[in-house]
């Protein structure tokens, strides 16, 4: 799938920030190797913690919650979804730049297309993870809106114009109907292939 984005400048890191990193992520792999085997509800931190060789309160030094452990990487990827979608050429209209913005996500779960059908199995399953889901995508639209109504050439701020919060309240309704597709299908259709068909229909 192709990336559309432009190279990006590499952030500097601290050797703290890159120790962080990477115990957060050898946590990670410990906790989902144990929400596979188990289930996320019957999952325990202290399991967590003890499997990965740390104390319960060494666990919340790198996650706030077990629900952040799965539900981390949502935030950089709206991050990196609005920055596509800032790179966008000016004169494209805001629906297009907002569906080529989700190839950010497309190709985030391009590579290992298996553990991402298991990781939207599990916010499914759990009903705490779906509701912080929910709240932590919410978080996009304050991400997004700014830039489809500086498109439109309007002020996100201005309550008497819903135009940018429509477009993008719409497409994210579009990426997650296309997302429950791709999950129904069990991945036999690409999800960016859905989430055209999804964006599409609105248009059609």
């Amino acid at each position: 799938m192709a990336d559309t984005s432009r190279p990006r400048r590499a952030t500097p890191s601290t050797l703290r920030d890159r120790t962080r990193q990477a115990m957060r992520a050898e946590v990670s792999a410990v906790a989902f190797r144990l929400f596979a085997e188990q289930g996320f509800d019957k999952t325990t931190v202290d399991q967590i913690a003890a499997e990965a060789g740390l104390s319960r309160a060494t666990f919340f030094r790198y996650f706030g919650t077990k629900e952040d452990v799965v539900l981390g990487d949502l935030e950089d990827l709206g991050r990196d979804v609005a920055g596509r979608l800032a790179e966008r050429p000016a004169d494209e209209r805001p629906w297009d730049s907002l569906r080529r913005a989700f190839d950010a996500l497309t190709d985030f779960n391009a590579d290992e297309p298996e553990n991402a059908l298991a990781y939207v199995r599990m916010l499914y399953e759990a009903p705490s993870l779906k509701a912080r889901h929910w709240e932590k995508q919410q978080a996009w639209q304050e991400l997004l809106v700014p830039e489809v109504a500086r498109r439109l050439g309007t002020d996100p701020a201005a309550a008497e114009d819903p135009r940018a919060r429509a477009l993008v309240s719409s497409a994210l309704a579009c990426k997650d109907a296309a997302t429950d597709a791709w999950t129904a299908c069990n991945g036999a259709v690409p999800l960016a292939v859905l989430i055209d068909r999804a964006m599409g229909a609105l248009t059609a």
